[in-house]
């Protein structure tokens, strides 16, 4: 279908695609102060000969003095470099020797080459002699020599005190005239540190107070500027939890936040949807490599820093309590711990938490947190066991605040709390999961478990299913195990971890431990079957729908009948899961949770079968007593997500207030639905990309493609066609998978769009057949509309009129008032000069403004008018409704139509800027003119005129141009160029 290949993470499809990080053409951000800064210094005659670039480790200081010496070379100044590595400290005087050969060999290609190599060649000979003397001499000369250059010294933290003790002497004020310096240095301690670090350290302080010295210190970024920089690194605009979660780690500074961010692209954990960034669900904070630059400063510290900042990385958010912890946990003593965290403190990797009265710190916590995780993860078991079973006993010790007090006397460990800094929900739930057996286990038992509940759903992952299972290790009675692994199943379905749910679900069905009762076993079951649907693994289902399966298990009848009632269900398989409950119904109806359930599943498969009276009565019901919270809610979902797809947005938020809930706190795959038929399309599609991502754009039969099905409809409304076909392919499963009614409509009407009406009718065809070979109603009423316009079309009145007495027909059976509207509007298209549709359209528009729904409204007047059974007034509002959807081509056709009724349309110039952004959006989507031409309903002449003049207003020359400016979210206006 398409000519031009787009972007592929500009495309909308399940799963996303993968991100690229890049690293080309990297712009500074929250740099442009100090830009300007050294900028206005280097330039100005009388500015600072020295200048210090300053920051802590991954600030940036190396990229902000290169953009720097760029702009100086563009200038037409020479810019020499001299880079200082570690090892160069050792080395007395090398660093004053190199400079003076960088800037003697620079003269020496310039001007007077004999004079050059004599200093050279002075400074070489004081070196070897250690005359320190002689070389201040020779590289004093050398700096006031008046040429136009800049010396950049990187990395001056490793380079020898006494070459920088002599660049402390040379006078650099902007009265004398010579070389301009700019330095760049690691700065670890804030300005309040008290005594700066020995050797070079402290000659670099001396440095940066002598005469014309001019320092800037390069601060972390802004929530903002780590945006953008994620944005420009992926080449998408991020989720703002992606940029939030990145900032938090990052901390802002630049160098930890690349780190962060290729870490996470090598866990293929950043997903690009339509343009955008996400980060999946549960992805774990990336274990930084050896070779970080982090990670290898801490190395080079050696021992007994390591060890320390180990024992940190556990114990942090103990406050001073975990200096006691760790000599105790640890082979070192109190002292060594002491004057570890001192020197992580001074080299940047720990800083001090200040003290209520300025004081003794409160405690230390790692400048960039993913140094935390980084050592962390690099503790042995053992290691990571006993230092978590310190910090449990240490918080035990203080006892919860319901707890009588233990005297001081009685106290085995150290009493500790948590610092306000760290996360209290999941430390201590944290640590006992990795002391496991080394603290009590039954008390373990019991926090884990209590943790976990209060943690729920955990959509973040932050840790509910780990304590699950960790609890689960701690048990040892079979039946106590068992119900915790059902909790454990239960808590990683509720927070999407659906492979997890699946196999413990399987552990307890396949193999329950004796005396379980059977109420768990329906429980497991129920999530068994559940897991494989959302996983689609239909031959497993329909494997489950069949008795010999659960014939073998050792369950009892009403879990075995329930799950397989359940895999019918996912299957579609509706007279067969009746007929099932019909037989079995003594069973099911034994306990008022498989009784209520199974109502449930009974009332949706008559309603999907066209006998709609039983949903219908129970939906007037109040819930059923005695259901567990969760329960109520996950069959009020469940209902309310039939009513919408029905689109009967009345009913469901009818449906909500009678049971109390906010829209709020629905699934996202709810909300969605919701968003679409108010009209709310912008915050539809926000969710729709996230569900893309994460999987929970396949919702529970029927409605299981209705999400990327009516998603699809919103990008062809507004252009997107290409992406409405692309998104549909990527969402298709199998043969033996649910009914794709939704998906069938969504394509017929891309193919529709597109002129290829065989295709559409093919398509529609298909569909209408799968749902006949399974009874199936549900979502028939818009195949049978869309066939019958495609025959109309098409000029085959008679098979028009066949499907429309069809639509007529289930209008009156399901009582549903879209497929009502859908018939009215159907046959006043079909039969546009009868007289039924003077009489059907005027209905139509009073029905539809019933519903509440703008661009079902919209497209109802839109027809109305066009039929001339409306006044031509009515487009005004059509036209408005459109924009309130950003439905741009229809907002285009009824454009048209105005302008055919001699109708104003609002704002010319807006409306010229409407109709160039989709034409770019239809270039884009790799349209050719005469598909474009069938999407717009003009002649290919026509088309080729609005490409040709979209050039002339925008300079652009060629249709990549404009690909490329509509991917990237540029103008396509002359007045924007």
């Amino acid at each position: 279908m398409r000519t031009v290949a787009a972007r592929a993470d500009a495309e909308l499809v399940l799963g996303g695609t993968a991100a690229r990080f890049d690293r080309t053409g990297a712009r500074l951000f929250g740099r442009e102060r100090e830009s300007d800064a050294i900028d206005r210094g280097l330039r100005d005659p009388d500015g600072p000969r020295l200048v210090l670039v300053r920051g802590e480790r991954g600030i940036g200081r190396s990229a902000f003095t290169r953009a720097a010496a760029e702009r100086l070379r563009a200038e037409g100044i020479a810019v020499l470099r001299v880079d200082c590595v570690p090892g160069d400290g050792e080395r007395p005087l090398l660093l004053a020797l190199r400079l003076v050969m960088a800037l003697e060999e620079h003269r020496s290609t310039a001007a007077r080459p004999g004079t050059a190599r004599r200093a050279a060649a002075q400074a070489l000979s004081a070196t070897r002699r250690g005359d320190r003397a002689s070389l201040a001499e020779v590289l004093a000369g050398s700096l006031a020599q008046p040429t136009p250059a800049t010396v950049v010294v990187e990395d001056a933290q490793h380079a020898d005190a006494e070459s920088l003790a002599l660049l402390g002497e040379v006078d650099f004020r902007p009265s004398q005239p010579g070389v301009r310096l700019l330095v760049t240095a690691v700065q670890h301690t804030g300005p309040d540190s008290t005594e700066p670090s020995p050797g070079s350290g402290r000659a670099l302080e001396q440095l940066a107070r002598s005469r014309g010295a001019h320092t800037i210190v390069l601060p972390r970024l802004g929530a903002e500027d780590v945006t953008a920089a994620v944005a420009q690194r992926l080449r998408a605009a991020p989720d703002a939890g992606l940029a939030r979660r990145a900032h938090r780690l990052s901390q802002g500074i630049p160098g930890a936040l690349d780190a962060l961010l290729l870490g996470w692209a090598g866990q293929d954990a950043i997903r690009m949807v339509d343009r955008q960034a996400f980060l999946a669900l549960g992805a774990p904070v990336p274990v930084l490599p050896d070779g970080d630059r982090f990670v290898e400063a801490l190395r080079a510290l050696g021992e007994p820093c390591w060890t320390v900042a180990a024992a940190l990385s556990i114990l942090w958010p103990l406050g001073r309590s975990a200096e006691e912890l760790a000599a105790a946990s640890t082979e070192l003593s109190a002292e060594a711990v002491r004057d570890g965290i001192r020197t992580l403190v001074d080299e940047g990797v720990v800083d001090e938490l200040p003290g209520q009265t300025g004081d003794a710190p409160r405690g230390w916590t790692f400048r960039v947190p993913l140094m935390e995780d980084a050592v962390r993860e690099r503790l042995g078991p053992l290691e990571r066991g006993r230092l978590s079973a310190a910090a449990v006993e240490a918080l035990w010790a203080g006892g919860a605040p319901e707890d009588p007090p233990v005297r001081q006397d009685q106290r085995t460990a150290p009493v500790a709390v948590i610092l306000a800094e760290a996360d209290a929900e999941t430390y201590l739930p944290d640590r006992i999961a990795d002391a496991g057996v080394l603290v009590d286990r039954d008390r373990a038992v019991a926090e884990l478990t209590a943790a976990a509940r209060a943690l729920y759903p955990d959509h973040e992952r932050r840790g509910m299913v780990r304590w699950h299972l960790r609890a689960v290790r701690l048990i040892e009675e079979p039946i106590a195990r068992d119900l915790a692994i059902l909790r454990c199943g239960q808590a990683a379905f509720g927070c999407g971890d659906y492979r997890t749910a699946r196999a413990v679900a399987e552990r307890i069905v396949c193999d329950p431990a004796e005396g379980l009762d059977p109420l768990t076993l329906y429980d497991a079951a129920t999530l068994l079957v559940a897991s494989a649907g959302v996983e689609r693994d239909w031959p497993a289902l329909d494997r489950m729908g069949t008795a010999p399966w659960w014939d073998g298990l050792r369950l009892p009848a009403m879990a075995a009948v329930s799950g397989r009632v359940q895999a019918l269900w996912q299957l579609e398989k509706w007279q067969e899961a009746l007929t099932l409950l019909s037989r079995t119904e003594p069973v099911w109806q034994s306990t008022p949770d498989s009784r209520a359930l199974l109502e449930l599943f009974r009332n949706v498969a008559e309603f999907v079968l066209g006998r709609p009276e039983r949903l219908t009565r129970a939906l007037a019901l109040p819930e059923v007593p005695g259901m567990s919270r969760d329960k109520v809610f996950a069959r009020t979902i469940a209902q309310f997500d039939l009513l919408l797809g029905t689109g009967d947005l009345p009913g469901a938020t009818a449906l909500l207030s009678a049971r109390e809930l906010s829209a709020e706190l629905l699934p996202e795959s709810s909300r969605f639905l919701l968003h679409h038929l108010r009209g709310q399309w912008d915050e539809a599609l926000a969710l729709a990309r996230r569900l893309m991502v994460n999987g929970g754009v396949l919702t529970a039969v029927p409605t299981h493609h209705l999400l990327p099905a009516r998603t699809a409809a919103i990008l062809l409304a507004r252009g997107r066609i290409t992406s409405a076909d692309r998104l549909v392919s990527s969402v298709r499963g199998r043969a033996h998978g649910p009914l794709e009614l939704f998906l069938d409509h969504a394509e017929a009407e891309v193919l529709r769009t597109l002129g290829e009406l065989g295709r559409a009718e093919e398509t529609l065809r298909r569909g209408l057949r799968a749902a006949q070979e399974r009874g199936s109603v549900y979502g028939t009423d818009e195949l049978w509309a869309s066939l019958a316009e495609v025959h109309a079309e098409a000029g085959h009145t008679g098979r028009a009129a066949a499907c429309l007495e069809r639509l007529d027909l289930l209008a009156e059976q399901m009582n549903s008032g879209r497929t009502r509207l859908l018939y009215l509007l159907t046959s006043a298209g079909v039969r546009p000069d009868s007289a039924a549709a003077g009489r059907h359209l005027p209905e139509a528009v009073e029905l539809a403004r019933s519903r509440s729904q703008p661009f079902e409204t919209a497209v109802a007047l839109l027809a109305a008018v066009r039929a001339n059974a409306g006044p031509a007034t009515l487009l005004r509002e059509a036209y408005d409704l459109f924009g309130e959807t950003g439905a741009a081509l229809w907002r285009f056709r009824t454009r048209s139509a105005m302008r055919e009724a001699g109708i104003a349309v609002p704002g010319r110039g807006q409306a010229t800027a409407e109709n160039e952004h989709l034409l770019g959006i239809l270039l884009a989507e790799g349209l050719t003119n005469r598909q474009i031409a069938h999407v717009l309903r003009l002649s290919e002449d026509a088309v080729a005129n609005r490409v040709s003049r979209l050039f002339a207003r925008t300079g652009m020359r060629s249709r990549t141009e404009v690909v490329t400016a509509v991917l990237t979210g540029g103008p396509l206006t002359a007045d924007d160029r």
